[in-house]
C-alpha cells in the first residue's frame, strides 16, 4: 500500500474501532504499515540498511493510550556508528512524511527519528540518555520521559532494552536524580476547585471543557513510569505497569482498575472528536451527573496514588 492507500484506510475504519484496545491496535497496524512504505521506498533509492536497528514509538503511542487523533512521536536506534546515520536520519524523514500524509501531524517538539537528537547509535543513544539524567534540568528529564515510554514498532527491541537498561545501571548509582524526577512531574494542574467542583476551560474555543490529559491522566502515568524505573521494568505501557508492578508494590491494585475505567471513560466520551486539539478534551455540558462524579473519581485517585509513590520513591532515596 502507499501512503494515499493508508490514508483511505484509515479514514474509512478509525472512527470503527469498537475499544480504546482495538484503537491502539489499529493506530500499530497503520504505523507498521507507513515504516514498511518508507523502507521499501529508502531502500529503492539508497539501498539496504547498512545496519540492524530498530524504530521506535514514544509517549501516547509508546505507552499504547493513543486517541482517535494523535501526533507523532518516534525515533529509532541503530547497531553502528556515525557512518550509518545519513541513512537512518533519510529514513526517519520519510517514515515521518508517510505519517504525515495518512493522517498523523508532524510533533511541535520536534521529537521524531527524522531529527538528529531522535536518531543515534547505541552507543550514542547511551550517552545521550546519561547525559539527559546527568543535566537533571526541566527539559533533560522531559526527553527522558518521552524517551522512557517507548517501545519498538519494527525491528531488534534488544537493542532498545540496551538503552533501558544503562538506565537502571545510571540510576542505581545516582539515586538522587530520582527526586529530580519526581519535581519534574510533581506541578499537577488541577481539575477539581475547593468546594468540590469541576475546573473547565474558561476561555479559548474549548470553554466549559476539561484537559483530561493534564488533569487526570498525568498522576496515574507518571506514577507507573517512576516505579517503573525503580523496578527497572522495561514495557512501556501503563496498563502493563500495572499487572507487572503490583506484585512489588501491592498499592497499585487499588488503582489499577480505575485506570483502565479511565482509559474506557475517555475513548466514550473522544471517539468522535474532530480533530488533535479536540480529542484531548471533554465537555462539561455533555456529560451526565454520573459521568462528573466518575471524572472527580480518577483525578482524586490519581493524585493520591501520585502521592503514594512520590512518598515510597523519597523514603528509598533516604536509604540509599
Amino acid at each position: 500500500m502507499d501512503y494515499e492507500e493508508i490514508k483511505l484506510f484509515r479514514e474509512r475504519y478509525i472512527h470503527k474501532q469498537k475499544d480504546y484496545q482495538s484503537l491502539n491496535t489499529f493506530h500499530d497496524r497503520l504505523t507498521w504499515q507507513t515504516i514498511n512504505t518508507a523502507i521499501q521506498k529508502v531502500e529503492e533509492e539508497q539501498g539496504k540498511s547498512p545496519a540492524p536497528f530498530a524504530f521506535f514509538v514514544m509517549g501516547s503511542a509508546g505507552r499504547c493510550e493513543q486517541s482517535v487523533w494523535t501526533d507523532q512521536d518516534h525515533g529509532i536506534v541503530y547497531r553502528g556508528g556515525s557512518d550509518e546515520k545519513d541513512y537512518f536520519l533519510e529514513l526517519g524523514e520519510e517514515i515521518a512524511a508517510g505519517l504525515e500524509v495518512i493522517g498523523y501531524p508532524r510533533c511541535e517538539g520536534k521529537v521524531m527519528a527524522s531529527e538528529p537528537m531522535w536518531t543515534h547509535s547505541t552507543d550514542n543513544w547511551i550517552n545521550q540518555v546519561e547525559k539527559w539524567l546527568e543535566e537533571a534540568t526541566w527539559q533533560s528529564l522531559r526527553h527522558f520521559s518521552t524517551f522512557f515510554d517507548s517501545r519498538v514498532v519494527i525491528g531488534e527491541s534488544s537493542l532498545l532494552d540496551e538503552i533501558k537498561r544503562s538506565t537502571f545501571n545510571f540510576l542505581d548509582n545516582n539515586p538522587e536524580v530520582y527526586r529530580r524526577l519526581i519535581d519534574n512531574v510533581s506541578f499537577l494542574r488541577k481539575g477539581i476547585g475547593i468546594f468540590g467542583q469541576l475546573l473547565p476551560e474558561q476561555s479559548g474555543p474549548m470553554t466549559g471543557s476539561i484537559h483530561l490529559k493534564t488533569t487526570t491522566f498525568f498522576p496515574y502515568v507518571n506514577s507507573l513510569r517512576l516505579l517503573a524505573l525503580m523496578d527497572h521494568h522495561l514495557r512501556a505501557s501503563t496498563v502493563d505497569r500495572f499487572i507487572y508492578l503490583k506484585e512489588n508494590y501491592p498499592f497499585l491494585i487499588e488503582y489499577e482498575d480505575q485506570f483502565k475505567r479511565l482509559l474506557e471513560f475517555r475513548y466514550e466520551h473522544t471517539r468522535l472528536a474532530r480533530n488533535y486539539e479536540e480529542v484531548h478534551y471533554v465537555s462539561l455540558a455533555k456529560l451526565s451527573k454520573s459521568d462528573k462524579q466518575e471524572l472527580k473519581q480518577f483525578m482524586k485517585s490519581g493524585a493520591e496514588l501520585f502521592e503514594k509513590t512520590k512518598s515510597l520513591i523519597e523514603k528509598e532515596c533516604l536509604s540509599w
